[in-house]
């Protein structure tokens, strides 16, 4: 048999904008920015979390889930006719409204032909000061998986908190993945005077938002090294209530570097090239999959080892 074709570089998108309160605004928004994605030559266009409303967790606040859709549903179902139409791969993150009151962070990837392919519930769901989502969101009951798409690309589709665990990186490979997303809500508080919750709540120091850009930025990269995959990390921008948005979404190589990145505080559609065929290379070099000790990670299923 003749040898098989190499597989060419693909190129993804990652959408960074602020969000209104006018849901089909945001909507439109996303639309608008998939059209320029896919004018770029782009395969592959990945929202970030929650693209659809301003980010609602800050509060708990029963009106919020009146944001939720069933998927299919209303918004899923225009991005499934814009994929169709522009013969792309698209990656949402979407509220879902599975049933009465049960809700999820839901990523969908939908293919060319404006089909959805697969799904994926955020597993890790945070419980902070501005984070509230253990009020909205039931953790995710699909497990860790992967995709692939038309173009032959493996994607495995994960959700912001999720950033901060190797163990989800790890499994997520381990299915078979290339390239991780992660759809992302992440910001700076921000001192909001008609709020003040008393002493040491103005906000946080120039010194802090560095240390935490940089913090969320380096796990992703270690994410990326030590399974030898791309990592693609896609923020909002803006400030809403007591949350200023980073931006700064990126993608990462196998090594580690970032081969793209958005400015701060713009939006952006944020392109890049994914070669796959630099994995093998990479995990040649370094071996961590060749060389992890299965037979010894047993307790790894236990919440501490006292």
């Amino acid at each position: 048999m003749p040898d098989a074709p190499p597989q060419r570089p693909h190129t993804i998108a990652l959408l960074q904008h602020a969000c209104s309160p006018q849901k089909q605004k945001n909507v439109d928004t996303c639309v608008e920015m998939i059209r320029e994605a896919a004018s770029c030559k782009a395969e592959l266009i990945v929202t970030q979390e929650l693209f659809a409303s301003r980010y609602f967790c800050q509060t708990e606040d029963d009106r919020r889930f009146a944001l939720a859709e069933p998927i299919p549903g209303p918004t899923s179902q225009r991005l499934c006719e814009v994929a169709a139409e522009l013969r792309v791969s698209i990656s949402a993150s979407l509220f879902e409204k599975r049933a009465a009151g049960v809700y999820h962070n839901t990523s969908i990837m939908i293919d060319p032909a404006g089909k959805i392919i697969d799904r994926y519930r955020k597993m890790h769901i945070p419980d902070d000061p501005r984070f509230y989502e253990k009020y909205y969101f039931t953790p995710g009951d699909l497990g860790f998986r992967s995709q692939t798409l038309d173009s032959g690309l493996r994607t495995g589709m994960l959700i912001c908190w999720d950033q901060w665990y190797p163990e989800a990186a790890r499994l997520t490979t381990l299915r078979g993945a290339e390239l991780l997303l992660y759809p992302t809500a992440i910001g700076w508080y921000t001192h909001d005077a008609s709020s003040d919750r008393g002493p040491g709540t103005h906000g946080e120091t120039p010194e802090t938002r560095a240390a935490q850009l940089q913090a969320w930025q380096t796990v992703q990269r270690s994410h990326a090294i030590t399974n030898g995959v791309y990592v693609a990390a896609c923020n909002r921008i803006g400030v809403e209530d007591e949350l200023e948005f980073w931006g700064s979404s990126f993608v990462a190589d196998p090594s580690g570097a970032i081969i793209a990145e958005a400015p701060g505080d713009q939006p952006a559609v944020l392109l890049a090239e994914v070669d796959v065929t630099s994995i093998e290379a990479q995990r040649i070099g370094w071996p961590f999959l060749r060389d992890r000790r299965i037979d010894a990670y047993g307790e790894i299923t236990h919440r501490l080892l006292d």
